[in-house]
């Protein structure tokens, strides 16, 4: 469309279902370059994308052509198949449903992909709940517990 300017920048989190800790080093690179694929395929522009053995972080420049929900369908559906069609897990994979997504300015770029690709230090220090409820906090996201990601043995 002439005559439309965007810059969106979205920080999207979601995590395994039941937050099981299957995503593992051996094949984790690949399903970063599987996932940049289908941002890039569907017109976004990924900054950063990191994960843990139990969660997925990626910061995108999107497309809004896209919506972010059907951004992240795309996303999760076509790599769940991606993993299961490798095989890379004993049972079948899938991701839990839902996901953050958190905009963020221009200015913000540079200290969003230090935090996503520095996970590793942050988990060190702290869970995936507890960063996922201060994600929340810090963009000041109003958000009921019965929602938040959970462990099996949770519900």
């Amino acid at each position: 469309m002439s005559n439309t300017f965007t810059q969106l920048y979205i920080h999207c989190v979601f995590a395994v279902k039941y937050r099981k800790a299957v995503i593992q080093p051996t094949w984790e690179e690949r399903l970063h370059q599987y996932i940049t694929g289908i941002l890039q395929n569907n017109g976004h522009k990924l900054l950063a994308i990191n994960s843990m053995p139990d969660h997925l972080h990626f910061f995108v420049g999107i497309n809004p052509k896209q919506s972010i929900s059907d951004m992240m369908r795309v996303a999760k559906g076509d790599s769940s198949e991606f993993i299961n069609k490798e095989k890379f897990t004993e049972r079948k994979f899938y991701w839990q449903d839902g996901y953050g997504a958190f905009s963020n300015s221009r200015t913000q770029i540079d200290g969003v992909v230090k935090y996503i690709m520095n996970q590793k230090q942050h988990h060190t220090k702290k869970t995936f709940r507890e960063e996922y409820l201060d994600i929340l906090k810090d963009y000041a996201v109003e958000y009921n517990e019965k929602y938040i990601f959970h462990d099996l043995l949770d519900g």
